[in-house]
């Protein structure tokens, strides 16, 4: 049964909406405007219908029910007024009378590949991973929605040859993903509604940099942190997270995705030939909601990585940019879950904003002389004992005592 959410169709783009409405047979929906086309999709017939919308096997497309109460002609009201009928009645009497003896459906085809998502949050099906090909299948940011796919999930399912104007197959609906009912992989309590517990596997910083060697022994952070960053402008955020990523990424155990929002267009460049591509780069010339949508897209696709019992570590430089309720929000999704993965954010920001388990402040005048940047007065992490052990959060304490008493 396909199962339609309002606000899930509402946040969809038009294409997305028109393709739910061709799948539904629904006739001059292109017409509508897109709260009119949302209620002539939540009113279409469901029973039997596929996830995403498109017609059950031998259904015609061209087949629209009518509410009851809906009526091909004009009802009276209680008040014996005459009401005009609802655009799907008038769609209906306009559709064409079912025969007694309906052709066979076709066959569908069908299609077998290796998810890969995109920055606007639709995807390809390589059916030839990890080669991109013209036989490769377009999935809608809507069903990577709902299905909640993440890059590599396998996935089967139905495909419809493309039109005039396409050019790739679209994915009918997700069937299987990894080899079981989707339904059954997207089921469950919603990740923001999951137990969650403190940080408590420490992320180990490999390595003779004397400044990562502070950061893990004086601020540690886990698997499920929300660290960030702080300092003012020149004290070397940035240059920290980039050592951090050298120092995390390649982990068979971490899937690390870099975030890069409201920075230098050289920097971008200098993030380019580290480690890890960025997913998404935009320059500070971007508007703060193109930076927040992508930032919101990064994080969605993680959220589901770690929902799925993985561990996700998302890098972003900057939140400075973004919306003040954004950037609460990205950091928010940070965690660690009792019964799933979890899902660990490293940003850089002007100040703290609240919330996090772990702070690395610099101090400027500390990077000029050469040595560990960190302003410990200003550090600290939640509940450090469960990360290094109650004497090693005892010789945090005593070093931050000593720094505030130096202050």
């Amino acid at each position: 049964m396909a199962v339609f959410d309002r606000s899930e169709l509402q946040a969809s783009p038009l294409a997305d909406l028109h393709a739910i409405a061709d799948q539904l047979g629904l006739e001059g929906f292109r017409r509508l405007r897109k709260a009119d086309l949302i209620d002539a999709i939540l009113g279409a017939p469901s029973d039997g219908a596929p996830s995403d919308g498109a017609p059950a096997d031998g259904a015609p497309a061209n087949d629209v029910s009518v509410d009851a109460g809906d009526s091909a002609t004009e009802i009276p009201d209680a008040a014996g007024e005459r009401k005009r009928p609802t655009s799907r009645a008038r769609r209906s009497r306009r559709a064409p009378a079912r025969d007694a003896e309906e052709p066979p459906a076709k066959e569908e085809r069908s299609a077998e590949g290796v998810v890969e998502l995109l920055g606007n949050g639709s995807a390809f099906l390589r059916v030839n991973p990890p080669e991109a090909s013209d036989e490769d299948v377009y999935i809608s940011a809507a069903q990577v929605r709902r299905c909640e796919l993440v890059s590599g999930d396998r996935v089967t399912g139905p495909l419809r040859t493309p039109r005039r104007s396409e050019r790739y197959p679209s994915l009918v609906r997700v069937q299987t993903i990894n080899g079981a009912p989707a339904g059954e992989v997207s089921e469950g309590a919603r990740y923001d509604e999951r137990p969650v517990a403190y940080p408590s596997e420490r992320l180990v910083l490999d390595g003779a940099d004397a400044t990562l060697r502070a950061i893990e022994w004086l601020t540690p952070f886990g698997r499920g942190s929300r660290v960030v960053i702080a300092g003012p402008a020149r004290a070397g955020k940035t240059e920290i997270l980039r050592r951090l990523l050298g120092a995390l990424a390649g982990r068979d155990d971490l899937e690390v995705t870099l975030v890069l929002a409201g920075v230098r267009p050289e920097e971008i460049a200098e993030w380019g030939e580290g480690p890890v591509a960025p997913a998404t780069a935009l320059s500070f010339a971007a508007s703060a909601d193109a930076q927040d949508q992508a930032v919101q897209r990064a994080i969605e696709t993680s959220t589901r990585t770690a929902a799925r019992g993985e561990d996700a570590l998302v890098l972003i430089d900057t939140l400075d940019d973004l919306h003040p309720h954004v950037a609460r929000k990205v950091l928010a999704a940070a965690r660690n879950l009792r019964d799933g993965g979890s899902l660990t954010i490293l940003a850089t920001a002007t100040r703290p904003l609240g919330g996090e388990s772990t702070v690395i402040a610099l101090d400027p005048e500390l990077v000029a002389g050469g040595g560990p940047p960190l302003d410990l007065a200003a550090s600290g992490t939640l509940r450090a004992e469960l990360l290094v052990g109650e004497d090693g959060a005892e010789a945090i304490a005593q070093a931050r005592a000593s720094a505030l008493a130096q202050t």
